[in-house]
């Protein structure tokens, strides 16, 4: 995918390295990456391969142990400050004491918005998310489904222009699991942000994504790319077609470090 716009991500020879009382732990190592922007990626692989690390690095919440890492042509630091980014883990860390509409609207009052714009903003969100009805709920409420997409709206109050989830979908059932991939899909498509995900699921990964980054056992590095390719609308027929299958064997050849003849490479 190309883009006018600087990379939503872009990460040169990096490596992260962890000095613990046992020594070294090298995480990752060489990582070359590049999201465009509006681009959805997930990052796969087996645990422990430092894919949530890297989610980390381009977070700011870890700093590189050598390498480049560029969000939008800024310093992963400088992204985080002008809050280029938004981010939704496993779990979805919402204040027990605060309603919907206001574990929403935290990052917009963090920022210093006026009232009106925040409830404007967040009857955006809450409508995005199908969550119209529930604005006044607070989190013990809700379903854990429930409670991820007030995650995800959280996560989109500032407008931004990049969205990190780490494995966020990864405690819930299936049915739910399946029906908030589908939701997530769509919020992408609207909002237009780039992506970066998480993921030990190869279906999901492959039903998400316009690409999937596969990682090889630590030290991580990137070992594969494969490009999904599905256009058109994600929904339940997708999982039925004889093209998404294609793309999971794929993605999980890939993994086992097997040659495979890609389709949408033929």
């Amino acid at each position: 995918m190309t883009s006018a716009l600087p990379a939503a991500v872009k990460a040169t020879g990096v490596d992260k390295v962890f000095t613990g009382s046992r020594g070294e732990v090298v995480a990752l190592t060489g990582v070359d990456l590049e999201v465009a922007a509006g681009e959805f990626v997930s990052l796969i692989g087996p645990s422990g391969c430092g894919k949530s690390t890297l989610l980390r690095l381009i977070a700011d919440l870890e700093t590189t142990s050598a390498g480049h890492l560029e969000i939008f042509g800024k310093s992963a630091s400088q992204a985080r400050q002008d809050q280029d980014y938004g981010i939704a883990f496993q779990q979805a860390g919402l204040l027990p004491w605060r309603t919907v509409r206001d574990n929403i609207g935290l990052p917009l009052q963090l920022r210093g918005q006026d009232r009106r714009r925040r409830a404007d903003r967040v009857s955006e969100l809450t409508a995005l998310v199908g969550l119209e009805e529930f604005v006044d709920h607070y989190p013990d409420q809700l379903s854990g489904g429930m409670q991820q997409r007030v995650a995800i709206a959280r996560a989109l109050a500032s407008e931004p222009r990049l969205l990190l989830m780490d494995e966020p979908f990864g405690a819930l059932d299936e049915m739910t699991r399946e029906y908030l991939q589908s939701e997530l899909t769509r919020i992408a498509a609207e909002t237009k942000a780039a992506v970066v995900f998480v993921t030990h699921s190869i279906p999901e990964a492959v039903f998400l994504s316009d690409r999937v980054v596969v990682m090889s056992p630590r030290p991580g590095r990137i070992t594969d790319v494969v490009t999904v390719g599905l256009d058109g609308q994600r929904d339940e027929a997708l999982r039925e077609s004889p093209a998404y299958f294609e793309r999971v064997t794929a993605v999980r050849e890939a993994l086992h470090g097997t040659q495979v003849d890609r389709p949408n490479e033929r």
